[in-house]
C-alpha cells in the first residue's frame, strides 16, 4: 500500500518525548517494515489552532501543499494518527475527499463534554467532523472505543490492543550487573521509576513515589529508589529526596533505546500514572520482567493485570501504596513470580508485531489490496 501519514498533535521526530510520539513512530515504522510505502504528508501541528487565527493562512497553504503531494504520489489512503479536540485534524478530511482516497484515523478520541464550553467547542466540532469523515477509526483504549460508539457505527471502529515491540525491551543480565555496581546498591532491592520532570502530573507522580519510598526508608526498610528522567522540576524532586540521600538516586534522561538496560537493573517499577491514558513505561518495565505498582485509573488497567503482574492501588491511597511497595520490597519470590507473569503478559497480549497486523488487514480491505499474512 501507498500511505499518506499525518500526526497533527505531535509530528514524527518531535524533540519532546512522550507516549504519543512513541506510538506514532511505532505505527509508522511497523507499516514501513511490512513493505508499505508510507510517507509523511505534513508536519503541521494543530494544537489549539482554532485559538490562533494568525496561523489560519498557514493551514490553507499547507492544504494546498498536501493536495499537490497527494496528486503527485497518489497514495491508496490517508492515515492520521491521533485527532482530538485540542489538536483536530484540519487537513486529512478535506485533502482525502478532494483527492478521492479513503481517510482513516488511528487513535481518534471523542468527548461530548467539550461541546459544553465555548473555548473548546470549535475543537469539538472540527474533531467530530474528522471522525465522521473517516472510513475507519482505530483506537487502542477501550474507554475511547466506548465513546466513539456514540458517534460511529461498530463497522467503522476497531480496537487494537495497546502495546510495544517486546524485542526492544528484554532483560539484560550484563546491564543489570554493570548498573547496580555503578549505583552502589549491592544486593538490596531496587525500586525504579521514570518520567519527564515537567510541571504536571508526571512530576506529581514522581513526587508521590519519592515520598512513599522515603517513608518506608525512614521506617528502616533497606532498599534503593532510582529515578530516570529530567526536566524543569528536577530541583524540586531532588529536594524531596534529600532526607534519603544515598538511597534515592537520579540518573538523568535515559534514551528510549537504552531503557531496557535501566529496567534490567531494577526489581520492581513504581509510578502512580495519575490520569495516565496508557503509560508506555508500564508495558516496557513488565516486558523486562518487573512487577508494577501504580494507580488503578485511566488506561493503566488495560496494560497491567492487577495482582498478577503488579498491584493497582486506588488513586491517592497513601497507606495502601506504601504497603504494596513494602510487600514487594520484602518478598523476593513474589517479585520474581509477578515479573515472569508480567513478561508473558506483554508478549501474549501487548506485542505490536501481532496487534498491528489486525489493523493492517483492515487497511488492506479499505485500499482494495489483498492482505498477505507474514510468514
Amino acid at each position: 500500500m501507498r500511505i499518506a501519514f499525518y500526526a497533527p498533535f505531535k509530528p514524527l521526530g518531535h524533540p519532546h518525548p512522550s507516549g504519543d510520539r512513541v506510538i506514532a513512530s511505532g505505527l509508522y515504522h511497523f507499516l514501513a517494515g511490512r513493505g508499505h510505502d508510507i510517507r509523511t504528508v505534513s508536519r503541521m501541528r494543530t494544537r489549539w489552532i482554532y485559538r490562533k487565527p494568525w496561523q489560519w493562512p498557514g493551514v490553507i497553504r499547507e492544504y494546498r501543499r498536501s493536495r499537490r503531494q497527494i496528486i503527485r504520489n497518489r497514495p491508496d489512503l490517508w492515515l492520521t494518527y491521533h485527532t482530538y479536540y485540542k489538536a483536530p485534524d484540519v487537513l486529512g478530511p478535506y485533502v482525502a475527499r478532494q483527492s478521492g482516497i479513503p481517510y482513516v484515523i488511528f487513535q481518534g478520541i471523542f468527548s461530548t463534554k467539550r461541546r459544553k464550553k465555548l473555548n473548546t467547542l470549535p475543537g469539538y466540532l472540527l474533531n467530530t467532523h474528522a471522525l465522521r469523515s473517516a472510513r475507519h477509526v482505530f483506537t487502542n483504549r477501550l474507554e475511547d472505543l466506548k465513546n466513539l460508539r456514540r458517534l460511529l457505527p461498530e463497522s467503522r471502529l476497531s480496537h487494537i490492543g495497546p502495546g510495544i515491540f517486546p524485542e526492544d525491551f528484554r532483560s539484560d543480565p550484563r546491564a543489570r550487573d554493570a548498573l547496580r555496581r555503578a549505583w552502589g546498591v549491592g544486593d538490596e532491592p531496587v525500586v525504579l521509576s521514570a518520567a519527564m520532570f515537567r510541571p504536571d502530573v508526571k512530576t506529581e507522580g514522581l513526587a508521590w513515589v519519592i515520598r512513599s519510598c522515603a517513608r518506608l526508608m525512614q521506617r528502616g526498610l533497606r532498599f534503593h529508589l532510582v529515578v530516570a528522567g529530567d526536566g524543569k522540576e528536577r530541583r524540586r524532586l531532588a529536594a524531596l529526596a534529600r532526607p534519603c540521600a544515598g538511597r534515592i538516586r537520579f540518573v538523568g534522561k535515559v534514551p528510549r533505546a537504552e531503557m531496557h538496560r535501566f529496567y534490567s537493573a531494577g526489581d520492581l517499577f513504581a509510578f502512580p500514572g495519575i490520569r495516565e491514558s496508557l503509560g508506555m513505561v508500564f508495558l516496557e518495565s513488565q516486558s523486562c520482567g518487573l512487577p508494577v505498582v501504580a494507580f488503578d485509573n485511566g488506561g493503566i488497567p488495560e496494560v497491567v493485570a492487577d495482582r498478577k503482574t503488579g498491584f493497582l492501588v486506588p488513586p491517592f491511597d497513601e497507606d495502601l501504596f506504601d504497603h504494596t511497595l513494602e510487600v514487594l520490597i520484602l518478598n523476593k519470590e513474589l517479585r520474581r513470580d509477578m515479573g515472569r507473569k508480567a513478561r508473558r503478559h506483554v508478549r501474549n497480549l501487548h506485542d505490536l508485531n501481532r496487534n498491528y497486523r489486525q489493523m493492517e488487514r483492515v487497511l488492506h480491505q479499505i485500499s482494495g489490496e489483498k492482505y498477505h499474512e507474514p510468514s
